[in-house]
């Protein structure tokens, strides 16, 4: 999959993971009482990236993420600094 975006510096291109409507036992949940989850796929690093590599699922946070929609597909700038953790495969 190619990403539209090239991120600069130490910024990383993510992709939120889908939101479940679904519970476990069959129950479906009000699209409002989904919350997004923190958890996204790492599609783009920037050159000063460490910590993180394409591919690699990662929960994040921060207030100064970008959010960006390019052809219906939605995007997240966040800085390597707002990545806190890698989620083990």
């Amino acid at each position: 999959m190619s990403v539209p975006l090239v991120p600069l510096a130490d910024y990383v291109v993510i992709e939120q993971e889908v939101v479940k409507t679904k519970t476990a036992s069959g129950l479906y949940l009000p699209e409002k009482s989904a919350d997004k989850p923190k958890i996204a796929k790492v599609l783009a690093v920037g050159k000063d990236v460490k910590d993180v590599k394409v591919g690699d699922r990662v929960v994040y946070g921060g207030y100064s993420n970008t959010e960006v929609t390019i052809e219906s597909t939605e995007y997240i700038l966040v800085k390597e600094e707002n990545v806190y953790a890698k989620v083990k495969a």
